[in-house]
């Protein structure tokens, strides 16, 4: 395993992903967002390879500002799925409620645990 700081290639062993995606979705566009998001994220979790958990947040302070994250064995994993025609047939429907989006990828350092009977 790479230390901290070392510099390494697109996955680094032992290391799992997180890719964020920071997006606008006008008022008017929440309901087919979020329902978009709902049929992707039961398929993603059902059978992509890789995956291990997302979450979609709204901004407390700018109703019209969303987070969605992912986590990922690797990010080979992410992108092999990125590349895939169901991946794009699939987002379709969430990316047509986006007026700006950007896209970043991490490679998990450290997480703290969660304690015993805490739900995540």
């Amino acid at each position: 395993m790479q230390r901290a700081g070392e510099r390494g290639g697109r996955d680094r062993p032992g290391y799992r992903a997180r890719v964020v995606f920071l997006v606008r979705v006008p008022d008017e566009r929440t309901d087919d967002f979020l329902r978009a998001y709902e049929a992707v994220r039961h398929l993603v979790a059902d059978g992509v390879p890789g995956h291990l958990v997302d979450q979609v947040c709204r901004s407390s302070t700018d109703p019209e500002q969303w987070l969605i994250t992912s986590e990922w064995v690797s990010l080979t994993d992410f992108e092999a799925w990125e590349r895939s025609p169901e991946h794009r047939e699939l987002v379709r429907p969430m990316r047509e409620c986006f007026t700006d989006a950007r896209s970043l990828r991490f490679h998990i350092h450290a997480q703290t645990p969660v304690p015993a009977g805490a739900s995540r």
